[in-house]
């Protein structure tokens, strides 16, 4: 009887399984992730060996936007944006403007004079001050003429000039003759010379013997000068160093010759 039982109980586990294994089955479908705000999720559909359903296109569901509470820090609003826009030259307290650089004046070099002597430059110099830069004195030799001769102014008369002539023989000068014609007629010439410095000796023993004579040039003779070269300096202009310097002339000069 136990026996039966068993071969009964047997047969209908066996009758269970194989109408287990008979009945069509459908895989378990994963459980969706959790979707993030702001991101697209997937849907994927049943394979057609588990469904006889025709096969749907994914479908791609929207998320609903983030919560106006989940908006990060750092993303500004359009309002605010406008705002911050609105006032781009609006420098912030903490940040100093630079200075704009001054336009720096354009240096200019000249030559003042002309001054008889180094003394008188030099004194021209120290005048101008701190408004003259690279300065130096420059002297200019002067041009000689081509002869120069000592004499006596001419007389009203050829007989008054024989008298001074006389004079100048008992002084014991020999060398003279007496002009005779021209604009130095009955004049008492007491010699010529090609430099200078012997016609100013002459004129000294004359002078010293007590004749009137005094000293002719033939031709252009040019006195040696002293110039002041220098650039200018700060807000002094070629004209302003001129008058401060009492200077008879002002020429350019080149800046590369105060080097």
């Amino acid at each position: 009887m136990l026996t039966r039982l068993l071969i009964v109980l047997l047969a209908i586990l066996n009758v269970g399984v194989a109408l287990w294994w008979m009945t069509p089955r459908t895989p378990p479908v994963a459980a969706a992730p959790r979707a993030e705000p702001g991101v697209a999720s997937l849907e994927v559909l049943p394979s057609p060996a588990a469904d006889a359903r025709p096969v749907g296109a994914v479908a791609a569901v929207a998320a609903a936007p983030p919560p106006a509470a989940a908006t990060k820090p750092e993303q500004a609003t359009p309002a605010a944006s406008a705002v911050t826009e609105s006032r781009p030259d609006e420098a912030k307290p903490d940040e100093a403007k630079p200075a704009e650089p001054k336009p720096v004046a354009a240096v200019q070099c000249t030559s003042l004079g002309p001054y008889a002597t180094q003394a008188q430059a030099q004194a021209a110099l120290t005048a101008l001050g701190a408004d003259a830069a690279r300065p130096r004195l420059r002297e200019v030799p002067g041009k000689a003429a081509s002869s120069y001769r000592v004499l006596i102014a001419p007389a009203a008369s050829r007989e008054e000039a024989q008298a001074t002539a006389k004079r100048i023989v008992e002084a014991g000068f020999s060398d003279y003759f007496i002009v005779s014609q021209g604009e130095e007629a009955n004049a008492v010439a007491l010699g010529q010379y090609r430099n200078r410095e012997g016609a100013e000796r002459r004129l000294a023993t004359l002078t010293a013997a007590g004749f009137p004579a005094k000293l002719a040039t033939s031709g252009t003779e040019v006195a040696a000068s002293w110039w002041v070269d220098t650039a200018t300096a700060g807000a002094a202009t070629p004209a302003s160093l001129q008058q401060r310097s009492a200077a008879a002339q002002q020429q350019s000069l080149d800046c590369a010759r105060l080097r």
